[in-house]
């Protein structure tokens, strides 16, 4: 069975700016991706890739099998959701949803049926007559999930959907997504700088980093053993270790990523390491301890319920052999 989508060594470049530098990606039928990284690290170009809307420089990419390179993108089996949601406001909601089949010539009947149908889906009933402005934020946001979805595409496209929402709805739309992706059971492809909506909602993630993928894994393959140092920096975090101080430590001289979350404090002459606090952050969940550890700063992560120590204490520090983990230099 062929990939949904799979990049063969593809690069694009706007004039001496490599926003994508030779990425092979190979994304599975059915599956929650998440592209994840910075802004400017060439996640929005390979959606638009995907899309029809950019034309590679160099390489290949092959949509269910077959190359990409000769199909406009409104021949494409895909459909995107954008971040401003780009309803038309002069439409009501169901005309906005049923606008790709009014398109395709479906007469208004059937196109309406099916529109009410997929506002069903996203939780909609009953809002149809509404107007865009008529809605919140999170509304809008499952319109336009709707309108993507009426032509039936088999890749959905999302370009940071969510990063106009507050921190509750983003969180309660972050659930809807996953929970629609796995009744529909098509591809989603997720753009996002948000580690926390990549690592709860996808099945698999890639790193981008300048134009390139610094890692593709499971959300836990990501964070428990990024590849290098960017990823240990980027996704959640993470301390990262220079091999002087690995070895220090008990490894061997390699770069090293340490979760704040893998150290306890022991009070006391215990720990591998001594450490003094210099500083404490309250989390609510968690507390943020910083350690000045013989010239090399560490944070410990020490969940609520536990005596916190006083900024000035001295501490043991001690993890377990597994928890630090080697990494590759860049």
């Amino acid at each position: 069975m062929p990939a949904a989508v799979e990049f063969r060594s593809v690069s694009r470049h706007f004039g001496a700016v490599k926003a994508v530098d030779s990425v092979d990606l190979t994304i599975a039928e059915g599956s929650f991706f998440a592209m994840l990284g910075p802004s400017g690290s060439g996640k929005t170009t390979c959606l638009r890739l995907i899309s029809g809307f950019e034309s590679p420089t160099a390489g290949e990419i092959r949509i269910f099998g077959e190359d990409s390179g000769a199909v406009p993108p409104n021949r494409r089996n895909v459909n995107t959701v954008f971040q401003d949601y780009a309803l038309f406001p002069h439409m009501n909601v169901r005309d906005n949803v049923a606008y790709g089949l009014m398109v395709k010539g479906v007469g208004r009947a059937a196109r309406h049926a099916k529109a009410e149908e997929l506002l069903a889906l996203v939780h909609l009933d009953g809002f149809g007559d509404r107007k865009p402005a008529q809605l919140s934020g999170g509304q809008r946001q499952r319109v336009a999930l709707a309108r993507a979805l009426v032509n039936e595409p088999k890749v959905l496209l999302l370009d940071e959907p969510l990063g106009a929402l507050d921190l509750k709805l983003r969180e309660a739309m972050q659930d809807e997504l996953k929970s629609l992706q796995q009744r529909l059971g098509i591809t989603f492809v997720f753009v996002t700088h948000d580690q926390g909506e990549a690592l709860s909602m996808a099945d698999r993630v890639a790193v981008f980093a300048e134009g390139r993928v610094a890692q593709v894994g499971t959300p836990g393959e990501i964070y428990e053993q990024p590849a290098n140092r960017f990823v240990a920096d980027f996704v959640g975090s993470s301390n990262v270790l220079p091999p002087e101080q690995t070895q220090r430590f008990g490894g061997p001289a390699r770069w090293a990523s340490l979760r704040p979350e893998a150290i306890r404090l022991e009070r006391g002459q215990g720990g591998t390491v001594r450490g003094r606090v210099t500083g404490l952050r309250y989390l609510g969940a968690a507390t943020r301890v910083t350690l000045d550890c013989g010239g090399h700063e560490l944070a410990a992560q020490i969940p609520a319920g536990i005596a916190v120590p006083a900024v000035g204490e001295e501490v043991g520090l001690g993890w377990q052999v597994q928890s630090l983990h080697l990494m590759e230099k860049a």
